[in-house]
């Protein structure tokens, strides 16, 4: 295709960085750029512990073991997501419990999530889809209610903001992805984010294989021993090294990203105008990341053919997630609370526009061009 629809960012330091990291002849996790990693998140965020992961996936895994999910216990959250969101909880014997979604954001519908609680309930998982922040207040207020945990899953969200608040940073843990579909990447990898210190010194246990070799390394004891249950959820130093290069740009790459998806909220404001599709809706007081642009057409028919015109055109458009709750899995794991609405209505006429840093506006402009093209053309027809 001659626009992809993703092209992983590279800023100019990775290798140099890569190449500092084979001189260090540090290989292994917890070395000096994945220091340098954890030092960013902490500052920049806040947060009070940042821990680096082979990706957002293991973070979400750590996360179900910090809050001591247990056989029956019930984790809410929407089935408009990807996979991990409720493998991390199911691994642990948990049943997931499913809430409509908002059809303005695709975010989990806050005013659903209290009647779909009950006496098993003990975390609510909110998504951030698109880097747009859910709407946390809320959330957080229904978990001090009913005394539950709230692990987000910012996959999508670093850079993205909820009433001057980092996505990753309101609940009492946050994860995230450096997938190279992300916004800032490594290839693989991920990181949890702890914003109640009562997790901090179990995380880097789980992290490090279920030992205390993270304090061994600190020098607050002389040999580190087994102590509890975990896995090596560490990345290398080269993942490390190739994202802290990315994390340094981090402010030119989010605004570079942004440029491009203004360009195509005007471009295609016209269209959303006569109502012929719709564009993604940012909620006020959130800032997001332009992880995503998307539009919804008027359903999957229209989605297919809308697929196949940009590709005859070299360009490469992308649905998302078939919601959990439907699937093989999803079935034996998990229920669906209430009425399925928007989850799959939503899910069936989306599509997911080509955006990456450095993007040329020039194919942006014939992005849109064949989007409004199509639009003529179906109405000959």
């Amino acid at each position: 295709m001659s626009i992809p629809f993703n092209r992983p960012a590279v800023t100019g330091k990775e290798t140099q960085y890569m190449n500092q990291a084979l001189e260090n002849r540090k290989f292994s996790g917890d070395g000096e750029f994945t220091k340098k990693c954890h030092a960013w998140f902490e500052v920049n965020l806040p947060c009070k512990k940042a821990l680096l992961t082979t990706s957002c996936t293991h973070a979400l895994e750590i996360a179900a073991i910090l809050a001591d999910i247990q056989e029956g216990d019930e984790v809410i959250m929407p089935s408009y997501t990807f996979v991990s969101t409720a493998n991390a909880f199911v691994l642990r014997g948990a049943k997931i419990v499913f809430v409509d979604i908002r059809p303005d954001t695709m975010n989990i519908n806050e005013q659903l999530i209290e009647q779909a609680i009950t006496e098993k309930t003990k975390v609510i998982v909110p998504v951030h889809y698109a880097g747009v922040a859910c709407e946390m207040d809320s959330i957080m207020e229904i978990a001090r209610k009913y005394n539950l945990l709230v692990i987000e899953d910012a996959a999508q969200g670093v850079m993205s903001m909820y009433h001057d608040r980092a996505l990753g940073t309101i609940g009492h843990i946050g994860c995230y992805s450096f997938h190279e579909t992300k916004n800032y990447h490594c290839g693989e990898g991920g990181a949890i984010i702890l914003n109640d210190e009562r997790f901090i010194e179990r995380a880097e246990i789980i992290r490090e294989k279920g030992t205390d070799r993270s304090r061994l390394f600190r020098g607050q004891v002389d040999k580190y021993t087994w102590i509890d249950i975990g896995s090596s959820y560490l990345p290398s130093e080269l993942n490390a090294s190739f994202l802290y290069a990315q994390l340094e740009m981090a402010t030119e790459i989010n605004n570079n990203r942004l440029r491009s998806w203004n360009v195509y909220y005007e471009n295609l404001m016209p269209l959303a105008e006569r109502r012929l599709m719709e564009i993604p809706v940012i909620p006020e007081r959130c800032r997001h990341n332009a992880h995503m642009f998307y539009i919804k057409l008027q359903n999957s028919k229209q989605r297919a053919d809308m697929i196949e015109m940009l590709r005859e055109n070299e360009i490469m458009s992308i649905f998302h997630y078939i919601p959990l709750h439907g699937t093989r899995a999803g079935i034996n794991f998990s229920r669906f609370d209430g009425e399925d609405c928007y989850t799959t209505k939503e899910s069936e006429r989306l599509l997911r526009l080509p955006i990456y840093y450095e993007m040329n506006k020039d194919d942006i402009q014939k992005v849109t061009d064949v989007i409004s093209l199509f639009f003529t053309e179906e109405r000959k027809v």
